[in-house]
């Protein structure tokens, strides 16, 4: 299972867009209510999570996936219960993907140490070790992480190529027209 770590102040598109590519590669994924079930975006939009976090199981989890936007990254970042989450997936080898201003969560948990990462623009100084690309979308290990909403989709075709393959990613942004 993966699950999409969801607090209040998130941005939509760095969420949503992931989502709906996964789960058109099939792939098990649910959104996670960090701050309640109802969780309401940095524009306004209110989401219902699939599962509260007390519903994430680490028996069964196969990566984490941490969308950006203000303050949703500082919610995640001062969460205790996430970041134990992410460390799990971490030093497990699981995936660990976050876009925007939420690498800066990796990396201040010092997991960029060495890895090639991306954020958006201002947010460079956070990424504590990381080999730092301004790349839209960078994938090192197990790790992956995005600049911004504009490339969602990108980071999504990245998460579907890392668990899946690179052929049912390209298909799926082929099939929703994005090249």
């Amino acid at each position: 299972m993966y699950y999409i770590l969801l607090a209040n102040g998130f941005e939509i598109t760095e969420a949503m867009a992931p989502l709906d590519v996964m789960r058109r590669a099939g792939l098990d994924v649910k959104t996670v209510g960090v701050t309640g079930e109802s969780v309401q975006s940095s524009h306004g939009v209110t989401v219902k999570a699939d599962v509260l976090f007390d519903g994430v199981s680490y028996d069964d989890i196969e990566g984490v996936i941490l969308p950006g936007g203000m303050p949703g990254t500082h919610n995640l970042r001062s969460n205790p219960a996430v970041q134990a989450c992410v460390r799990h997936c971490y030093d497990s080898g699981k995936l660990v993907a976050a876009i925007c201003a939420a690498p800066s969560v990796l990396g201040r948990m010092g997991m960029l140490n060495g890895r090639k990462a991306t954020c958006f623009p201002g947010f460079e100084k956070e990424l504590e070790g990381a080999v730092y690309t301004g790349a839209h979308v960078e994938t090192d290990g197990n790790v992956i992480t995005a600049k911004g909403a504009g490339c969602a989709l990108t980071f999504g075709h990245a998460i579907v190529s890392y668990a899946v393959s690179k052929d049912e990613a390209d298909k799926i942004l082929s099939d929703m027209q994005c090249f």
